[in-house]
């Protein structure tokens, strides 16, 4: 029994040396760049990085979110407008980014954005119900990542997408899960490439979080649109009955 206890406690000792040997030291001067610090995991983890010393650049869609953030964080946090569908807001926040970073480089780079998700059958959806999602979710991401891979290098830092598992199982239509696949293979390729320089490339692949009430008005509402602008011979396939059901 005693040597069992013992064991315990020295597997327990090991465990910890372990897991502090791969904490990050020196936190001050480090600069973590986050995408989609509006509300939710980026909100928090933009919350949770700056309480930890690090030098914190949280990117948000709307002026509201970057007050909540600065309001309840070190004056160390900085905030960024960004739309990941316009290349032009791109380039601003990369200037931010290269400034605030003073020459240091960046030693990670966040990527958490969900972007719009139309629900519904795929033939229900046109192209640009596809680009509303890609346009943020995939192509935004890819191109901000691509232009903050030099301050990646320099910094010899990482990368971390934040994919959602439920855009890993194509359980409907429209980009949403696309995007989240595409992340996927872009993460995969980045990480061989990137390991000649010393830059990491991680993904989390985060589950379920309760991110508001689901409005079921607003959800039929959209639904009906997409139904009275689909051709009649679209709606004739599916007839009325399938789609009151």
């Amino acid at each position: 029994l005693h040597i069992a206890i013992l064991a315990s406690v020295l597997s327990l000792i090991i465990y910890w040396l372990i897991r502090d040997s791969h904490s990050v030291r020196n936190r001050s001067g480090k600069h973590v760049f986050i995408t989609g610090c509006d509300t939710g995991l980026g909100n928090s983890l933009a919350k949770w990085l700056d309480k930890r010393g690090f030098c914190v650049i949280a990117a948000r869609a709307a002026e509201k979110g970057g007050q909540e953030l600065q309001s309840c964080s070190s004056l160390s946090l900085k905030t960024v407008n960004l739309n990941l569908a316009d290349s032009n807001s791109i380039a601003r926040a990369v200037v931010f980014v290269t400034e605030e970073t003073a020459g240091k480089g960046l030693f990670g780079l966040v990527s958490n954005a969900e972007g719009t998700a139309p629900v519904a059958l795929t033939d229900w959806l046109r192209i640009e119900d596809f680009h509303s999602v890609l346009d943020v979710s995939l192509l935004g991401l890819i191109e901000i990542t691509l232009k903050l891979l030099p301050l990646l290098k320099k910094a010899e830092g990482r990368t971390v997408n934040l994919i959602n598992a439920k855009g890993l199982m194509a359980f409907v239509g429209g980009g949403y899960s696309l995007s989240k696949w595409g992340m996927e293979a872009f993460s995969d390729t980045l990480r061989i490439e990137m390991q000649h320089f010393g830059v990491k490339v991680s993904i989390v692949e985060h589950g379920f979080f309760k991110a508001g009430v689901v409005n079921s008005d607003v959800i039929k509402k959209y639904l009906l649109r997409l139904w009275n602008r689909l051709t009649p011979e679209i709606r004739d396939s599916y007839g009325e009955k399938y789609f009151v059901e």
